[in-house]
């Protein structure tokens, strides 16, 4: 089992799992050589102190949140931020009567 490997031979302070079919979430830290249960948040969010984030299952994937609860966009979803912005400041150029293209 994987669990006992990454328990027994790696020693991984932090085990976690999530099964994208069934939604089944959970994790585990080390303690005195045993996994022990990770309790959930009240979102339902498991804690990684080694990554100082938690995890959690948000539209049935699974996702980083800050300490505060707010979730950690993928690097997808920051580029598609930044051309959503980078589209309205055009606009608001050409509002101006600003051509954004030559600037």
């Amino acid at each position: 089992m994987k669990k006992q490997i990454y328990q027994d031979t790696f020693r991984t302070p932090n085990y976690f799992w999530f099964d994208s079919y069934t939604q089944e979430f959970a994790g585990f830290h080390l303690l005195d050589g045993e996994y022990q249960p990770l309790q959930a948040s009240e979102q339902g969010h498991l804690w990684s102190h080694q990554l100082g984030l938690y995890l959690g299952v948000n539209r049935g994937l699974l996702r980083f949140f800050t300490p505060d609860g707010q979730i950690v966009p993928t690097p997808e979803e920051m580029v598609e931020q930044a051309q959503q912005k980078a589209e309205r400041l055009a606009a608001k150029l050409r509002e101006l009567n600003i051509d954004p293209d030559t600037i």
